[in-house]
């Protein structure tokens, strides 16, 4: 028979149970160096989890809910988070790889990126206002009518934010980072 709801249970690597996952409740849950990799997660809620040094990448996320929800040490490649439910949906990211991710269209306000890689990651559409960008390579990641108010970006890199296509009031930019706001222009720019 088939377990719907785990709560404090610490799964890894070999325990975790891969057959049929959608529709499960975890509540307080650590996932520890698990193989999610092109699962269907659908329809989960994830309350208050951890997922440590776990491969998702490309897994099916839709309808499910993360509240309150690290990734450390993950790898997350082309996963469309903007498929999942939009209620109470709060998570965290530190030294992930999320590259060919997308976030259209959520509302992310304060999120937390953390020495991610964050190349060709989508977020057009998003409210990422007062979101804090730390250390992130941010190459060739998709900013279109994003929400970037008060967004810190003083210590990620290579993106490339076009200020006439997203909302950029008080957001926060080293002075390396002001080549990626004129890149749409072609200027030369010294150092």
């Amino acid at each position: 028979m088939r377990q719907e709801y785990y709560q404090e249970h610490t799964f890894t690597k070999s325990s975790f149970p891969q057959s049929n996952i959608r529709g499960i409740e975890f509540d307080s849950c650590v996932f520890d160096s698990c193989l999610l990799n092109q699962l269907d997660l659908s329809d989960c809620r994830f309350l208050d989890c951890t997922f440590r040094n776990c491969d998702l990448s490309l897994v099916n996320v839709t309808r499910s809910s993360f509240q309150d929800v690290l990734f450390s040490h993950c790898k997350i490649m082309g996963v469309t988070f903007s498929a999942c439910s939009t209620f109470g949906l709060a998570f965290r990211f530190e030294h992930c790889q999320l590259q060919h991710s997308s976030f259209t269209k959520l509302k992310l306000k304060g999120q937390s990126f953390k020495a991610c890689m964050l190349n060709e990651v989508d977020f057009s559409e998003a409210d990422l206002s007062a979101s804090i960008f730390d250390e992130c390579n941010m190459e060739r990641a998709l900013f279109h009518q994003t929400n970037l108010e008060k967004a810190d970006f003083r210590t990620s890199y290579s993106y490339m934010i076009d200020p006439e296509q997203n909302r950029l009031k008080r957001a926060k930019f080293s002075i390396l980072g002001v080549e990626g706001l004129l890149a749409k222009h072609d200027i030369l720019i010294s150092k």
